[in-house]
């Protein structure tokens, strides 16, 4: 606890221990795993996946990406947090010196997954992840929460995986990407390198959607550099550093954005998602943007009576500021004579992508906001959560949980809890909810029922 509040990590990380994963994983695709060290001394994963250009499981893939566009991680074990992601005993220790309660955790190697070609061998890793990580936790549960992860490759599947990840594992949560990478439509033959994705928001992932809402969980996206899941600008940047300010920001903007305007917040109106590790200073300007465009070019706009000034405005303006001239009459009238025929004027266009978004009409996008579905995170030494109370009002203190990151290269150890509470000047409600009581609404009764002895004093208190 920090000052006898709750403090719950809401993204936390497990560093996968490579010798006993493995040991997990469906022997039929054991093989199709393990380590290599790249010419720069970092040890890397490798995944023999399925070649779409051979037809076999001879493409190796290397995670994360070692170089080029959208390059991965390197030189990144924490020296402060690396033992503790990999060893529990060693985790609960740096908890009880920071005053942490919970940690929720995320992986690491898993946050590839959903870039693996090969469904199959996609199942198999989630499978195997989250009976690791089930275990993994156990003797700790009172404090330790896995998240499980499910394959976007294989829907049918990923809802299966889902109900077992609650029902028979125990865990608080799933998690999954933002996007999965598909072929370019213009360059088929160049994918990966070449590529565009599906977003989350997709409708044939709806299915996941219902069965969050029907378990009463949170879906937790979770991007990660490296992975060939698209990254916005991340991936025109070449340097790791470049890549990774960019990839889990635009990530999750690009996943919030497609989530609100692609109506799936609209069709699923309980369910609650947390765009993670992305940061939130950003939020109250791209809510602000939501809100604005909504505002002017989806409830007011009118695709069918645009504006088109006259022909007599016209050409007065044009005699005004050019001088009065035999040929401006003609030059104008010929002007609007080929741009507005009958066949071309817009009011006499039929055609559904004027349209866009129409359903969304009547629903502000700040409304998501306000009902809870939407959450981000922010690390300890970020003074975002001050700015979205500034910005975005009494629901910008509701939308951020904290997160130490604990266990990646940029994590903070040790005072990551008192330098997250004391970054700003936050009144003790703001803190509460800021340090515990976002991550208990985001989560849910899920995870509020497996803290033991838990009471809602020591989150508001």
């Amino acid at each position: 606890m920090y000052d006898g509040l709750l403090v719950i990590d809401a993204d936390a990380h497990k560093v996968e221990n490579p010798m006993i994963f493995r040991d997990y994983v469906d022997p039929a695709y054991r093989n199709r795993i393990g380590m290599i060290v790249d010419r720069l001394g970092d040890q890397r994963a490798r995944v023999m996946d399925y070649n779409p250009v051979t037809g076999t499981t001879d493409l190796p893939r290397i995670f994360p990406k070692p170089e080029g566009f959208g390059k991965g991680g390197f030189r990144t074990l924490h020296p402060e947090t690396t033992l503790g992601a990999l060893f529990n005993s060693r985790r609960i220790e740096d908890m009880d010196q920071e005053g942490v309660d919970v940690h929720v955790i995320y992986g690491t190697f898993n946050l590839t997954f959903s870039s693996i070609f090969d469904k199959d061998l996609a199942v198999a890793l989630c499978k195997a992840y989250n009976d690791y990580m089930a275990e993994d936790c156990r003797k700790w549960g009172d404090r330790l929460k896995p998240i499980g992860v499910v394959p976007l490759q294989d829907v049918d599947e990923a809802v299966k995986e889902m109900y077992r990840c609650v029902n028979e594992l125990g865990m608080v949560g799933v998690a999954t990407s933002p996007n999965i990478p598909i072929p370019h439509p213009a360059a088929p033959n160049a994918f990966p390198e070449v590529r565009t994705c599906k977003h989350i928001s997709h409708p044939d992932f709806y299915p996941l959607f219902e069965a969050a809402v029907d378990l009463d969980i949170a879906l937790g996206l979770h991007g990660g550099p490296g992975s060939d899941m698209v990254g916005g600008i991340a991936d025109h940047m070449e340097t790791f550093v470049l890549n990774h300010i960019f990839v889990q920001r635009n990530q999750q903007q690009m996943a919030m954005a497609r989530m609100v305007f692609d109506g799936a917040f609209e069709k699923f109106p309980t369910l609650r998602i947390g765009f993670v590790e992305g940061g939130c200073g950003w939020l109250p300007d791209l809510s602000h943007s939501f809100h604005e465009h909504w505002e002017k070019r989806i409830r007011d706009f009118d695709p069918k009576n645009p504006y088109q000034p006259s022909l007599k405005e016209v050409t007065e303006l044009m005699i005004k500021e050019r001088g009065n001239s035999v040929n401006i009459f003609s030059q104008v009238k010929n002007l609007f004579d080929m741009l507005w025929t009958k066949e071309k004027d817009p009011r006499n266009i039929d055609d559904a992508s004027l349209y866009e978004h129409y359903d969304l009409r009547h629903r502000d996008p700040m409304e998501y906001f306000e009902r809870g579905q939407i959450f981000v995170t922010f690390e300890s030494d970020d003074p975002g959560p001050a700015y979205l109370a500034q910005a975005m009002g009494d629901v910008g203190k509701r939308v951020a949980c904290f997160s130490g990151d604990y266990g990646h290269w940029d994590g903070v150890l040790p005072n990551c809890v008192r330098d997250a509470a004391t970054v700003a000047d936050y009144d003790r409600d703001h803190l509460a909810a800021l340090l515990g009581g976002n991550a208990l609404a985001l989560y849910g009764d899920r995870l509020r029922n497996s803290i033991p002895n838990f009471q809602e004093a020591t989150v508001t208190a």
